[in-house]
């Protein structure tokens, strides 16, 4: 039998739903429209930790660094209209990312919605903007309907590709009591199952490949023992370019970059994606007929979006490596150790990178010199973050975290700070540019409140680097709204109760994290620096054998 029906409000139907599903955290802004909510979440007590901020869009990034670092459901809650559209950047980061976020969001009246009549915070078809950005979204429309929408939520959130959901709920309906029957932790449905032939082909394939080679993504963060045995039985270096790093040790022989793997494409035989797109690699750097590709893939449309593989395993990332491992170790064949070759790739690698990015380098073996090997780092859109995604060797999965090809200019500090609430005992260090670290610099305010011990480097050039570099190169010097005027921002961190420090060299840097993280309160450290070469040859690899893929 089930739970016996209780009366309660729709907010406090959700509330507790949230906490049957393993919810913890909810990152949110009150609001009226969300009274209802906020006052069950006041009455959960420890139940549900609830972390404020200065801005919507704050506290959705500070959710998709909760998820994104740690594996677990994001949650945030904002009124509607103006409140939701203030976080759509950071849902489309989530999207991008494949991350599970969840999105809770208010709603004027039931009775007025969809009317036009002008009500606080109406905008036209909120439902539909939410159902544009995510996976799944939804309107409960009574409190009874609370349990079973936030199930079906979470059955989404865990089920086949992570992405982020969204929940709305008219404040009316949010303060109506009713009687309503709590339901129970909602499981992931099963994946789909393994075409055995389709792994008996791949196996095939990898078992004759001379040159094979694996490219990670996002859908491979929990196939990590899986990804490294088959690199290991197959000497297949594996390939990771944001979101799939670390899943290989960057340290190890078999640990790429974008920059060694463009050097290994051209004589790559077989290449095998597992929740990878493969998109720049096929699109970029070149595909002729000397190649075949194996695309291991959860999402039925995303497996032949590029262009179709030799052979395509629909399934889970762990299960489907796991099983072809299997098939491999029956039909493959030992293979020598390809250590001496690959660290040659690696240090003629690193050479290109320092010849193209020496300055920005400088920073970032201050960087790694600094974390310690279990901390976290948050990238950003600037000079220093575009080299770390090949220049900052990540030794773990999760211990990076990229806004993905999103690209979202200014997510950095806010998602840094909801990285730090989800691993308050390690060490995390953002970095940003100073036009990126404006973008959420009021959440200072919130690393004092509740106390994240976060350490951010803001790299200070007094301009959009990148855009004032392309206006002066690529369109004769016609500079244009990409300069700005900066504060100065030790005193700025001062004025929130942050340590501010400055430090004007790699290993003044390096000290000042060390003493930001010794000093276990939130930390801004200011680097001025001045105009960087250009990077992007680096992060976008030209083409190394045959045709690309149509664009």
């Amino acid at each position: 039998m089930g739970r016996q029906a209780e009366t309660m409000t729709g907010g406090e139907a959700m509330v507790r739903s949230l906490i049957t599903e393993g919810v913890e955290t909810v990152f949110g802004l009150p609001g009226v429209q969300l009274d209802a909510m906020f006052n069950a979440l006041h009455d959960a007590g420890n139940a549900v930790s609830v972390v404020n901020a200065r801005h919507e869009q704050s506290v959705a990034y500070m959710a998709y660094g909760y998820a994104q670092s740690t594996g677990r459901i994001g949650t945030y809650a904002v009124v509607p209209g103006p409140g939701l559209l203030n976080t759509t950047a950071a849902l489309s980061t989530a999207y991008a990312c494949n991350t599970p976020v969840l999105a809770l969001t208010g709603q004027i009246p039931a009775h007025m919605i969809g009317r036009g009549l002008g009500m606080l915070h109406e905008i036209p078809d909120q439902l539909g903007v939410l159902r544009g950005l995510t996976k799944h979204a939804a309107r409960i429309d009574h409190p009874s309907q609370a349990p079973a929408c936030v199930s079906e939520a979470f059955r989404q959130l865990r089920s086949g590709r992570q992405r982020p959901v969204g929940l709305e709920m008219a404040m009316d309906v949010m303060a109506m009591r009713a009687p309503v029957r709590l339901g129970e932790r909602t499981p992931a449905d099963p994946g789909p199952p393994l075409d055995l032939d389709a792994i008996d082909a791949a196996a095939r394939l990898l078992g004759a490949a001379k040159r094979p080679m694996i490219f990670v993504g996002g859908g491979a963060l929990h196939a990590v023992e899986e990804v490294r045995e088959l690199a290991t039985m197959l000497q297949a270096p594996v390939v990771a370019y944001q979101n799939g790093r670390g899943i290989m040790d960057e340290r190890h022989y078999l640990g790429h970059v974008v920059v060694s793997g463009s050097m290994l494409w051209k004589d790559c035989d077989v290449a095998i994606a597992i929740g990878s797109r493969l998109q720049g690699e096929r699109m970029t750097w070149g595909m002729d007929d000397d190649i075949s590709i194996i695309h291991i893939e959860i999402d039925p449309e995303e497996i032949r979006r590029v262009m179709k593989p030799q052979v395509a395993i629909l399934g889970d990332a762990a299960e489907a490596t796991r099983a072809l491992i299997d098939r491999v170790a029956r039909v493959g064949r030992a293979r020598p150790s390809r250590e001496e070759e690959l660290r040659e790739v690696k240090a003629r690698a690193a050479a290109v990178i320092e010849e193209k990015a020496g300055p920005q380098m400088e920073w970032l073996r201050a960087l790694r010199a600094a974390l310690p090997d279990d901390g976290l780092f948050i990238d950003e859109f600037t000079q220093v973050g575009y080299v770390s995604r090949v220049g900052f060797p990540v030794h773990h999965p999760r211990s990076i975290v990229t806004p993905g090809y999103q690209g979202t200019l200014g997510y950095g500090y806010a998602t840094a700070l909801g990285v730090k609430v989800a691993h308050p005992d390690r060490p995390v260090v953002s970095i940003s540019g100073d036009g990126g670290f404006m973008y959420t610099m009021p959440e200072l305010a919130t690393a004092v409140h509740h106390g994240i011990n976060l350490v951010a480097v803001v790299f200070a050039d007094g301009a959009f680097g990148n855009v004032l570099r392309m206006q002066r190169e690529l369109y004769d010097n016609r500079v244009i709204g990409s300069e700005f005027t900066n504060p100065d921002f030790v005193r700025l961190a001062e004025s929130f109760g942050v340590l501010g420090l400055r430090a004007e060299t790699p290993e003044v840097l390096r000290h000042a994290i060390g003493t930001g993280l010794d000093a276990a309160r939130p930390t801004l450290i200011e680097v001025p620096v001045g105009t960087f070469p250009e990077p992007f040859d680096l992060v976008r690899p030209p083409p190394s054998r045959g045709r690309t893929a149509p664009s």
